[in-house]
């Protein structure tokens, strides 16, 4: 990659998990998290340095590794989630539907 980007997620909406990607171009310390709508952090799905690539990592809502400890309790809404990296942010809008 060229540049930092940030996917839309894929599906959206989605139920009950979804897959993010993102774009990195060099060594970068890479910080990816999910909020809620009135900006509460619901987990930190990415939080390390990372080589230059593509990568994608799966976000659901029933629970498990990708998800974090209190996903299985969220409900249908939008859910945003933002790339940091350096200088580069970027925040997109999910959809769950239950």
């Amino acid at each position: 990659p060229e540049e930092y980007a940030l996917a839309q997620n894929f599906p959206n909406p989605f139920n009950p998990s979804t897959t993010i990607q993102y774009h990195v171009p060099e060594l970068s310390f890479i910080s990816l998290k999910v909020y809620d709508v009135l900006g509460n952090e619901i987990i930190t799905l990415v939080n390390e340095e990372k080589q230059a690539g593509t990568y994608e990592v799966d976000f659901s809502a029933i629970g498990g590794s990708a998800s974090g400890g209190d996903a299985d309790k969220l409900s249908s809404g939008i859910y945003l989630y933002r790339m940091r990296a350096g200088d580069f942010l970027d925040t997109k809008k999910m959809i769950l539907l239950k």
